[in-house]
């Protein structure tokens, strides 16, 4: 039995698919089968059913599912430790971001991560928020880029941007003259949101909840911009945030929700942990989104991640969503 294969397996069940867990793990679909079928033979036993369209796990693979997981953490663990040692960073660091946001600053902090230590390798996945705190929480993926309302419970997290939603109305809409709407208002004319699972959607969906609203939810889309294109054209108001609005001035007017105080947040998120790639990772976030510099190697060594609390403004992006 090999780690790889365990890593293999994992991978197949929580993308329910040969396919996508190859490109998750970066070799051919056959590699996978073949590595996955050799574990079979290994454990004498049936993990993967594949006779559906998806690829589940078998009472057998529920039951193994755990203790692969837990045998790749322990082997990472060792590996962290005698890095921790000798002052050596390397491994995999798999970030996760919610689809459609672009962050350049993160970007500049992977950069600089990278050119720092190229013996870590960087995987990028995507997913929208619920998505990608249960990947964080499982161990699918170590950081990740969300829209939320506070902090996940049992996660550490570093806010990047809190901003209030805000109505997008094209300028000949009946309500574009006013400053301030009301739930009761916006709820009268179709609405264009982000789908369930995102931050801002949250943020709606609980004031809505709180205020006994039943919003006409037209259409539906992923990405912030396409959100904001449907509203240009008369498709429905859209319920974006105060950043998404502003770069279709002109365009859409952005209307304050007196309803709804509570923010959307965009924020980095992550398991408390000893990894000393994603020490070094958050180092070089913080000091991009907040200016603070990085401590020396030495003085960093083998300290636990602290929570970050700082809200940072500013960012050129396009979140939270």
């Amino acid at each position: 039995m090999e780690l790889r294969q365990l890593e293999y397996f994992i991978a197949v069940v929580e993308e329910a698919n040969f396919t996508r867990a190859a490109e998750r793990v970066h070799i051919s679909q056959s590699g996978v089968s073949a590595q996955i079928r050799q574990l079979e033979r290994e454990l004498g036993a049936t993990l993967i059913d594949r006779s559906g369209r998806a690829a589940t796990p078998t009472p057998a693979g529920a039951a193994a599912l755990e203790h692969a997981r837990a045998a790749l953490a322990s082997a990472d663990a060792m590996r962290q430790v005698v890095d921790d040692m000798t002052e050596l960073v390397r491994g995999r660091i798999v970030i996760g971001m919610i689809v459609g946001c672009t962050i350049t600053p993160l970007f500049d902090a992977l950069a600089t991560f990278h050119q720092a230590h190229p013996g870590v390798e960087i995987a990028l996945i995507e997913g929208n928020s619920d998505q990608l705190i249960e990947r964080v929480r499982v161990g699918g993926a170590d950081i990740a880029l969300i829209g939320a309302i506070g902090t996940p419970a049992g996660l550490e997290a570093l806010t990047i941007i809190s901003e209030r939603l805000v109505a997008a109305v094209p300028l000949d809409h009946p309500l574009a003259s006013r400053e301030r709407v009301a739930l009761a208002d916006i709820s009268r004319y179709p609405l264009v949101c982000l789908p369930q699972g995102t931050g801002i959607r949250a943020v709606f969906d609980q004031a809505c909840h709180a205020n006994g609203t039943r919003p006409d939810i037209a259409l539906q889309a992923s990405a912030p911009d396409a959100i904001a294109d449907l509203a240009i054209r008369g498709l429905g108001i859209a319920i974006l945030s105060e950043s998404m609005t502003a770069k279709h001035d002109g365009r859409l007017k952005g209307l304050t929700i007196k309803d709804i105080e509570a923010p959307a947040t965009l924020a980095l998120i992550w398991k408390p942990t000893h990894s000393p790639a994603l020490r070094e990772l958050l180092i070089h976030t913080r000091t991009v989104f907040t200016g603070n510099r990085p401590a020396t190697s030495r003085n960093r060594q083998a300290k636990t991640p602290v929570s970050g609390k700082a809200s940072v403004r500013g960012t050129r992006s396009r979140a939270p969503a």
